[in-house]
């Protein structure tokens, strides 16, 4: 995703913003922060033709419709939809292609009722409500229109079934079409269907077949963290490889990893220990087994080497809250790193500095320029100016291949009645470009007030 456009969505009537393959999100508590990471995650699902979008998946739970929609304060009213829109780009001179979806309210919940694919003069709109397809493909500013499609309202929504592509739709349409079912066109009032009207809709179903090709760079869902993760345990009983969001399954992981030994085990621990010893957290991490089964309890320990021995194994509850909050972060990074090199991983992280030390709040900023700079796509909520810093010495200093424009910082600005976004860039000393007045006022009224200005 290069860009990000909200309307009317929870504190935001209008907003735009800039994202990149390393987007970091600054600003005060209660900004809309983590809604701005939710709704990346649910424009990726509507896209994918996913099922109609839960706002209150973990770990983002937005509400219901009147808790999401846009208020204009007590005397204001609130908004009847909201509308999210996203632009895709190519590598090279490709022109962006924009996925837009409106969500409106079907009891309490918000839907998905209008979606929208569109570059230059071509665009192709679905609308749920009735399940019509309109599409303009230039020829003329008169959309065309077909709505007796196969996919009925009631059966998406109210039943949640999977969203139709609009390739399934466009492709429903032509097979009519060649079957001359061609009353509703005429009664529409809408230009007489003609060959050249077939060609239209052959441009449209390839301009659908080309918007697939930059898509397909999010086909695996986004990893979301909770900001705050599990807790430790000193002793852990085998369980579940499902996936969630506050990490409470990478013990697991980490010992089904280390049984099955190899290759994999050796690349992925070793990666863990290079983190650990760049942050100062441990040097070593192992998995500790009561039992030569896959069902025996394990502990997860880790240790420091010290002078002149290497020091001893201490489990992961006694060496400080800071390493196993982060382990899931950096676990989940590597892992999806590891995995499959030709689909990047897409990244949504709260706070992943939380209980660290500023030492390792920087490593965290250095492995995410890495992993950006590889082609993956990470969107980072921090309170954090160590990890900032470090972003901005990184691509200054050349530690990665992770040039400026790679990295875009948004302040969040609390206004009246609304936030606005800020989108900031750095140049090639690491400063950073079109900060507004607000941006860092605390810090300079703290250090007027430390120097007694």
């Amino acid at each position: 995703m290069n860009n990000i456009t909200l309307e009317n969505f929870r504190c935001f009537r209008k907003a735009e913003a800039r994202l990149a393959p390393l987007t970091l999100l600054v600003g005060e508590n209660s900004t809309g922060k983590t809604s701005f990471m939710a709704m990346i995650r649910v424009l990726r699902d509507v896209a994918f033709g996913k099922f109609v979008p839960n706002f209150k998946e973990e770990p983002y739970d937005l509400g219901s419709f009147d808790e999401i929609a846009h208020h204009r304060g007590s005397r204001g009213s609130r908004a009847a939809s909201f509308k999210a829109e996203f632009g895709l780009e190519e590598r090279g001179n490709c022109p962006v292609h924009y996925y837009a979806v409106t969500f409106e309210r079907e009891d309490t919940v918000p839907v998905p009722m209008t979606r929208t694919i569109k570059q230059n003069d071509i665009w192709v709109e679905h609308q749920i409500r009735d399940n019509s397809l309109r599409f303009c493909s230039g020829r003329s500013e008169t959309p065309w229109v077909w709505s007796d499609l196969e996919w009925e309202h009631e059966r998406i929504v109210n039943a949640r079934e999977q969203l139709p592509s609009f390739l399934d739709l466009v492709l429903s349409a032509k097979q009519r079409v060649n079957e001359k079912f061609f009353s509703e066109i005429r009664e529409s009032n809408n230009p007489p269907f003609d060959q050249e009207d077939f060609k239209q809709l052959d441009r449209v179903e390839q301009f659908i077949r080309s918007f697939r090709l930059p898509l397909q760079r999010f086909s695996r869902r986004p990893f979301a963290s909770a900001p705050v993760r599990s807790k430790p345990r000193r002793t852990y009983d085998p369980a579940s490889l499902t996936t969630d969001s506050e990490g409470d399954y990478i013990p697991m992981y980490l010992a089904h990893m280390h049984l099955r030994g190899g290759e994999k085990w050796e690349k992925l621990k070793n990666k863990l220990q290079q983190f650990g010893r760049t942050s100062g957290l441990f040097d070593e991490i192992t998995v500790k087994r009561f039992g030569k089964f896959e069902g025996a309890p394990f502990q997860l320990q880790v240790r420091k080497f010290g002078r002149p021995s290497k020091g001893p194994w201490r489990n992961l509850i006694d060496v400080g809250y800071g390493v196993s909050q982060v382990l899931p972060v950096v676990t989940e990074l590597v892992r999806r790193d590891m995995a499959d090199p030709i689909v990047p991983g897409m990244f949504l992280m709260q706070q992943p500095e939380v209980h660290l030390h500023p030492s390792a709040e920087a490593a965290l900023g250095s492995l995410f320029c890495e992993l950006a700079a590889r082609g993956h796509q990470l969107t980072v909520e921090t309170h954090s100016d160590y990890l900032l810093d470090r972003v901005r010495m990184d691509v200054r200093d050349g530690t990665s291949e992770l040039k400026p424009e790679d990295v875009s910082i948004l302040y969040f600005e609390r206004g009246a009645l609304e936030v606005h976004i800020h989108t900031l860039g750095l140049d090639k000393h690491g400063n950073i470009l079109d900060a507004p007045e607000g941006y860092r006022e605390f810090f300079r009224k703290e250090t007027r007030r430390f120097l007694r200005f």
